[in-house]
């Protein structure tokens, strides 16, 4: 061997030896994260399992009671839905159907007491439509304020070209 070879394997030797001697506490820490990530592994598991049974053992009591918790605050919703002097006129609009539907059963019975032959129509029941009324109101008020809005904006056009602005 050559002296400039004989030189870079012996750095090369000291430098595995430093690595090595460097990788032994690098080692002992992997070994040392494994351990406790399967601890931690085997502690969750457990703990899992034990959650898992309390789940199956108790959930249909929870499941019970959860569908009641919410009936106080559908009470109040209603009470208070039933206090709003809009919602009182929209029941009172949803209330002809049915006097409607009242008098059609009555005229049918009467036909019928009378031996006529009845021709009174059945009732048409519908769904209610309280929200697509409110959307449908609330579309036609907007497009009154577009159109007063455009009128403003015609106007405004109209004296800047004429020079009255």
């Amino acid at each position: 061997m050559t002296a400039e070879i004989e030189k870079a394997a012996d750095r090369v030797a000291k430098l595995r030896a430093q690595a090595e001697k460097a990788s032994a506490p690098l080692a002992d820490a992997e070994a040392q994260l494994k351990e406790a990530q399967e601890t931690e592994g085997a502690r969750r598991a457990e703990r899992a399992a034990a959650y898992n049974r309390d789940v199956v053992d108790t959930w249909q009591a929870r499941a019970d009671e959860a569908s009641h918790s919410g009936d106080d605050a559908r009470d109040r919703f209603f009470d208070a839905l039933s206090a709003e002097p809009w919602f009182t006129a929209f029941v009172e609009f949803r209330a002809a159907r049915h006097k409607r539907g009242h008098i059609l059963t009555e005229a049918q019975r009467a036909q019928s007491a009378l031996g006529e032959v009845v021709t009174v129509p059945e009732q048409r029941w519908y769904q209610a439509t309280l929200l697509e009324d409110i959307v449908s109101h609330a579309d036609k008020k907007a497009a009154e304020l577009g159109a007063v809005f455009d009128h403003e904006l015609t106007d405004k056009r109209e004296a800047h070209l004429s020079g009255k602005d």
